[in-house]
């Protein structure tokens, strides 16, 4: 026995103790993953080199490893917090003129004033990704662009309907939408210009009588434009048909002609129309019930401004605008490494790559080994509060241990220089 093999353990004990110490610490850090010492015995080598000592000469503190397993996951209000469950690492950047990459797993991300989305926690590290319509390539900082969706100008209207086969012929002609005689039911739709301003078309149907063999039913459409009659010239007073329809007896759409709705000489404001809008009443029908609007669309839409976003399980990031439209703003990436171990930690939560732990491997959540983000969410610390408790009790008991070790060692000298 030597005061060697005591003060390394005593030196072994102290760090156990300092990395215990730091996972306690950092229990309520998100994302931090609790370190392990690894030990190793250590033996002198003798001076002739034809061999080692059997006895050994103390230990040593090999290694201290991440313990990279998955931490609880806990619900938050903040809709960029983001918690990775499974493998990956988020890839980040010190600033926008520094773009090394760095790695981490903590996901409470926020907004700076120049729209880029950072982790404070992370000394203010960018998260970067994919910008909106690019899959592949460098990842770059994402930045949520919050410019106005611009407006579309309608160009086409489907609707499906059933008409009631049970209801007469108008007895008044011509169609005038102020008389109800003139027209058996209608619809409405909201139809808009490339400036986005709103323009309310209702449409009207009249029945025609039945003729034919076998019998067959031909209905006219009618319409106005913000309570203005669609007419064979702009300010007549000549309505216009903007389409027929015609049904079987099966109540089964035969045909269609028309089918266009000319809005140039109504526009306002400054807005214009592409050309005439193409109507579609694909699937309509005509029979023995009440008349009643299945369905009704338009493929144009006003301004929006971005009123919220949202980030996928596969790391998309989707914004919502006021013109209830939606737009691919980004997309997250993570980092997966052959050996995570081999990460350098830098604090801060961050990890910088070295050659022991491979080469980045780059891609989108839920693809391949990557795990599944979940938004308003964070991933807690992966430290168990009563293991390390307990472990530091083991690990006093052992630096008790090997101080009494020294203590022994220092009473046997004491007899030999007492000797006479």
């Amino acid at each position: 026995m030597s005061f060697q093999q005591g003060l390394s353990g005593l030196n072994g004990a102290a760090k156990h103790l300092d990395v215990i110490g730091n996972n306690v610490a950092n229990a309520s850090t998100v994302g931090f993953k609790q370190g392990q010492v690894q030990f190793a015995d250590a033996y002198a080598n003798s001076m002739n080199r034809s061999g080692n000592s059997p006895v050994g000469i103390g230990v040593t503190a090999a290694n201290v490893a991440q313990s990279f397993t998955q931490g609880n996951v806990t619900s938050t209000n903040n809709p960029l917090d983001i918690a990775i469950n499974g493998d990956g690492f988020f890839r980040m950047a010190g600033s926008l003129t520094d773009q090394s990459p760095r790695y981490g797993r903590n996901g409470q991300f926020q907004l700076n004033k120049d729209g880029y989305i950072i982790n404070p926690s992370m000394n203010g590290a960018y998260l970067t990704g994919y910008p909106a319509g690019i899959t592949g390539g460098d990842a770059v900082p994402l930045k949520i662009d919050t410019s106005t969706l611009p407006a579309t100008a309608t160009q086409k209207i489907a609707t499906k309907v059933n008409l009631d086969s049970r209801k007469t012929v108008p007895t008044v002609t011509p169609f005038d939408p102020a008389n109800p005689n003139s027209y058996t039911n209608s619809t409405g739709v909201t139809a808009y210009d490339s400036l986005g301003n709103p323009y309310s078309v209702q449409t009207y149907y009249v029945k025609g009588a039945t003729a034919g063999a076998p019998p067959s039913t031909t209905w006219t459409m009618y319409a106005t434009v913000d309570g203005k009659m669609v007419t064979t010239l702009p300010g007549g007073t000549v309505p216009q048909a903007i389409g027929t329809m015609t049904f079987n007896s099966t109540g089964v759409m035969t045909g269609a002609t028309g089918m266009t709705l000319d809005l140039s000489g109504y526009t306002r404001a400054g807005g214009t129309f592409p050309g005439a809008i193409a109507l579609n009443y694909t699937g309509s029908t005509q029979t023995g019930s009440a008349f009643v609007n299945l369905a009704q669309s338009q493929d144009g839409m006003p301004p929006g401004t971005l009123s919220s976003f949202t980030i996928g399980k596969d790391g998309a990031i989707i914004g919502s605008y006021s013109n209830q439209q939606t737009k691919a703003l980004g997309q997250v990436v993570l980092v997966n490494f052959a050996n995570p171990n081999g990460l350098q930690p830098l604090g801060n939560n961050l990890y910088q790559a070295t050659s022991d732990a491979g080469a980045p491997l780059v891609g989108s959540p839920t693809t391949g080994t990557f795990g599944t983000l979940q938004a308003r969410a964070v991933e807690d610390s992966n430290v168990d509060l009563t293991r390390e408790l307990v472990n530091m009790i083991v690990a006093q008991r052992v630096y008790q241990a090997n101080s009494q070790t020294i203590k022994v060692q220092d009473t046997v000298l004491q007899t030999l220089v007492s000797l006479r």
